[in-house]
This record gives structure tokens, C-alpha cells and sequence, in this order.
């Protein structure tokens, strides 16, 4: 039951999330900056020039990688002059500030990911070999409900990061009046939404979790 209310809550989310960035994309910024001088700029005024703003392929596919230092932007997004392109660039922008800083919480995460890298690919298989053997030897689950355990913890961590780099940004384009007010409250808008998608995530990780560990402890709800 918990299950399906995670899963019609993550839709409604990904749905508005959709929605909104759709209705701020058609409303033109006001400056007319595109989502690459934002970027730019906006690495600048935080003393960062080693970090590229590339364009890569696809849908809501922004993301900062750390690995080579690059803010990757969609391309309504690289290209786009909106208060969604604002925000959405400035978010990812964020992440290379707190990359540049050691914001610990991003520290964390890379330290993490490593170790996410090998538990995935195994993971799901170890989970079922466990459930199937559960009957005569607990010790597979146990290694997939730690395994799991692990994925959790890391959807938790990214919560602090996401919320982080989106507080970031909102304050860098208000202080440097890159939007109008009314930008900026549709800026903040789509940053929320696409933070729930984050939390929505990590709380339907806690339920699989304690459904897992619920069959480990014979308790089946």
C-alpha cells in the first residue's frame, strides 16, 4: 500500500515538475541572458574559471560532474533565455560552488559513490536470491537489505546537496539581479519541484527498505 502512495506521489511530482519547467520555458527572460552566460557568470563571479558549460542531449538531463568539471546543460536550457534556463543553470552552477568549496555534504556523496558503483550491479540479484532462500538461511537478504541500506543513505545525503545548490543559486540571481521578482518567484518555483523529485525518491527508498528488512525480521505486514 505504501508502495503504490510513493509511486502515484512521484508521478504527481514528475508530472508538475514537467509542467512547470514547460509554462517557465515559454516566458522570456527579461535580461535576455541564455542559460550559458548565466552559467558562466556566474562560475566567474564565485573565482571558478576551470569549469566547462558544455551541452549535452536530451529532456531535464542537466547535471554538474565533478569528475571533469563540467556544468552539462540541456539544450533548452544552454540555449534558452528563460526564468526555467535562470534557474536550472544557476542550480548546477551551485553544485561547482560547493564542489570548489569541499561543501561537505557533496564530499560525502562522492565518497559514496564508489562504493554504489559495485553494490548496484548486484544488489537487486542478492535481494531476490535472499527472498527466495529466506526459508533456510537468512544471510543473503541481510546482504541485500545493507546493500540497500546503503542506496538509502545516499538518497539522503543528495537531499542536502539538491536543497543546497538550489539555495544557492536563487540567492546569486537575486543579488545580482539576473532576474525580475516575478522570475524569481517562477526560478524558486521549479527549483522546488525539482527538489521534491529528490525527496519523493529517497522516502520510496526508506519504504522499500523497511519492506526488506520487515521480511528479514519475519514480519510481514
Amino acid at each position: 500500500m505504501i508502495g503504490i502512495l510513493v509511486m502515484a506521489v512521484s508521478f504527481y511530482v514528475q508530472w508538475q515538475l514537467k509542467r512547470k519547467f514547460k509554462k517557465y520555458s515559454e516566458i522570456g527572460l527579461s535580461n535576455g541572458m541564455s542559460g550559458k552566460e548565466i552559467a558562466e557568470r556566474m562560475l566567474h563571479d564565485n573565482g571558478i574559471y576551470d569549469v566547462r558549460v558544455l551541452s549535452v542531449e536530451g529532456t531535464l538531463t542537466d547535471h554538474y560532474n565533478p569528475q571533469d568539471k563540467t556544468v552539462n546543460l540541456s539544450p533548452d536550457v544552454y540555449y534558452g533565455r528563460s526564468a526555467s534556463a535562470a534557474a536550472v543553470s544557476a542550480h548546477e552552477c551551485g553544485h561547482a560552488v560547493q564542489h570548489a568549496t569541499a561543501y561537505r555534504w557533496l564530499t560525502f556523496r562522492s565518497q559514496m559513490v564508489p562504493f554504489l558503483t559495485i553494490s548496484s550491479r548486484y544488489m537487486q540479484w542478492v535481494i531476490l536470491g535472499g527472498i527466495i532462500m529466506l526459508e533456510s538461511t537468512p544471510i543473503p537478504l541481510a546482504i541485500g537489505v545493507a546493500l540497500f541500506a546503503l542506496t538509502t543513505l545516499f538518497s539522503f545525503v543528495t537531499l542536502p546537496v539538491e536543497y543546497d545548490a538550489s539555495n544557492r543559486a536563487l540567492a546569486w540571481i537575486k543579488r545580482n539581479n539576473i532576474v525580475t521578482d516575478q522570475e524569481y518567484a517562477m526560478s524558486a518555483d521549479a527549483l522546488n519541484w525539482a527538489a521534491r523529485t529528490y525527496l519523493v525518491a529517497a522516502l520510496g527508498s526508506l519504504a522499500t527498505l523497511v519492506y526488506y528488512a520487515s521480511l528479514l525480521l519475519g514480519r510481514r505486514e
